[in-house]
């Protein structure tokens, strides 16, 4: 019998590979996927020329497949459900997906939250007025402490690696969030060129619990600037004249964050960083 012959015999036609695919808007290569897996097998199969046909008999199968896949639902468990066919086993996967959603939407909002910190954070950089000082009050931050003396000399890149490896942290959560310090001593005396400890600030949608130090909540003599590290000098000078001028007495370590980098841009022109004095 020839394929025409047997797409015209018996009481229901049938339908070749390519007619199924665009009965049901889909790529032919799927369907001979859903038959290597077993889930939707050719109603017959040509011995001679190993054409697939199917019959309307399997709509049904391929839109329970369709509609589990437009919920996400792995093949292995539609694999499943066929085998196990029944409503409980139906309603095990719809429970079991809907965690698996509920899940994935937790980590998109935090991964919106993220965004949205980095958004903000650049566009406050570049919106900046750059060299002037500007007194914030800022909240206690988390975050994870190396502290390690070294100068500018030193590859501050293996030194994130350090602080990394020391305390397992994830490489995507340091854009825009690498800080190093001066002691308060050495900002006391006048020297910059010594740097106590390097950090990454930790937030909250990073997911991080084994956080180990805080930057204090308070008020901060700050100053952004064109630049990285090698520039803040002439910064430092800045904030101290401040403070001194103002009256006011430094409090702690200070805080420097290059929040616009290599990491985003290859124009040094357009690097940002800034310095944070704490003060009393």
């Amino acid at each position: 019998m020839s394929d025409k012959d047997h797409k015209g015999s018996g009481k229901k036609a049938l339908l070749t590979i390519g007619e199924m695919a665009r009965l049901f808007h889909m790529n032919i290569r799927t369907l001979r996927y859903y038959n290597e897996l077993g889930i939707l097998k050719p109603e017959y199969v040509n011995p001679d020329t190993n054409y697939r046909y199917y019959s309307t008999n399997q709509f049904e199968r391929l839109n329970t497949i369709k509609y589990l896949r437009a919920l996400d639902v792995p093949l292995e468990k539609i694999s499943n459900f066929f085998d196990e066919k029944d409503v409980n086993t139906m309603l095990s996967i719809f429970m079991e997906q809907r965690e698996s959603v509920l899940k994935k939407q937790k980590q998109l909002a935090q991964i919106e939250k993220k965004i949205t910190n980095r958004i903000e954070q650049i566009e406050t950089a570049l919106s900046a007025s750059y060299g002037q000082v500007i007194v914030k009050y800022l909240p206690q931050r988390e975050i994870v402490l190396l502290e390690k003396k070294f100068t500018l000399a030193d590859d501050l890149e293996l030194l994130i690696r350090d602080l990394s490896k020391e305390h397992c942290l994830d490489d995507a959560i340091f854009l825009g969030k690498v800080g190093v310090s001066v002691s308060q001593q050495d900002l006391i005396e006048g020297q910059f060129t010594h740097f106590s400890s390097i950090f990454v600030v930790v937030e909250a949608e990073d997911g991080f619990k084994d956080k180990d130090n805080v930057l204090s909540e308070g008020s901060y003599a700050t100053v952004q600037y064109r630049g990285t590290h090698e520039d803040a000098s002439p910064y430092y000078t800045l904030l101290l004249n401040y403070l001194k001028d103002s009256g006011f007495q430094i409090k702690g370590d200070s805080v420097e964050i290059t929040i616009i980098d290599a990491g985003m841009t290859n124009d040094y022109n357009k690097f940002v960083t800034e310095l944070q004095i704490p003060f009393q």
